[in-house]
């Protein structure tokens, strides 16, 4: 702390520039403020450099200091997550995202973590026949709720149909957004046979059950998930099997030499 002192002291004598000493001014610190201004800034910056050496190592070893129930600082609750119709009870932070329980807790990695930020729906998973982006969701709220991730859609050892249209259809390249855009169709196809209405649906006074979804219906319900790797027609496709039963190639095509030459000269 004399070495903190001995800091203070030394900018706190006039060795500031003149466009140091104005911008002080400007924030009314001056006199006894700036010092003040001056120390508590100082032990910031200490503190920062002091958080670097504090590592979980530390921390364990100094555990046997604090109280007899360490884990009540860590906000620790108790949950019963219904996954794949299985029951797991957990202790975990009250901030933790149903996607981490999910891939740090109980190993359930098929989720993919992707931009953690409910933008790309690699992590969507089934809750309650809904569809939710689980880095979204908070693993607390889901206390008796009834989730179904990729690793829980095959029953009896067999892959659910919209598995099989996927790899029938080359539905995916890479694979890292496939579990979220399996998850995220399967839960479509009740979409569409609960009669949900989308953006794109042409009369929302005239809505049945069992629609049977457009190309670019299927293409508007399912633009939540991206896929990096532009298998949109393939999937689509797979999709359209599972769904209506239509095996028919998608209706894009390859554009035209005229087409790209227009497009290069726009």
């Amino acid at each position: 702390m004399r070495e903190n002192e001995k800091w203070n002291q030394k900018v706190d004598a006039d060795d500031f520039t003149e466009d140091e000493k104005q911008i002080f001014d400007q924030m009314g610190l001056n006199g006894s403020s700036r010092r003040k201004f001056l120390k508590q800034v100082s032990v910031a910056s200490l503190s920062l450099w002091a958080s670097s050496y504090m590592t979980s190592d530390m921390f364990a070893s100094t555990m046997k200091d604090l109280p007899e129930n360490p884990m009540v600082l860590l906000n620790q609750i108790k949950v019963n997550l219904r996954v794949n119709e299985m029951v797991k009870p957990l202790n975990i932070d009250s901030r933790t995202s149903l996607l981490d329980a999910l891939r740090e807790r109980l190993a359930l990695t098929g989720t993919k973590k992707g931009c953690d930020h409910g933008q790309c729906g690699a992590c969507t998973v089934i809750i309650d026949g809904k569809r939710k982006l689980s880095c979204l969701t908070l693993a607390a709220t889901c206390e008796d709720k009834e989730i179904t991730t990729v690793e829980g859609l095959a029953k009896g050892g067999e892959m659910h149909d919209m598995q099989k249209a996927f790899l029938k259809h080359d539905g995916f390249q890479c694979g890292y957004c496939t579990p979220g855009q399996i998850c995220s169709s399967v839960a479509l196809l009740e979409e569409a046979k609960n009669g949900e209405i989308s953006y794109v649906t042409e009369d929302i006074t005239d809505v049945k059950s069992d629609l049977k979804l457009s190309e670019e219906e299927i293409r508007e319900r399912m633009s939540g998930n991206i896929c990096r790797c532009g298998a949109y027609n393939n999937i689509v496709q797979a999709f359209k099997e599972v769904h209506s039963g239509d095996d028919e190639m998608p209706t894009w095509e390859f554009a035209t030499q005229e087409q790209m030459d227009k497009a290069k000269n726009a």
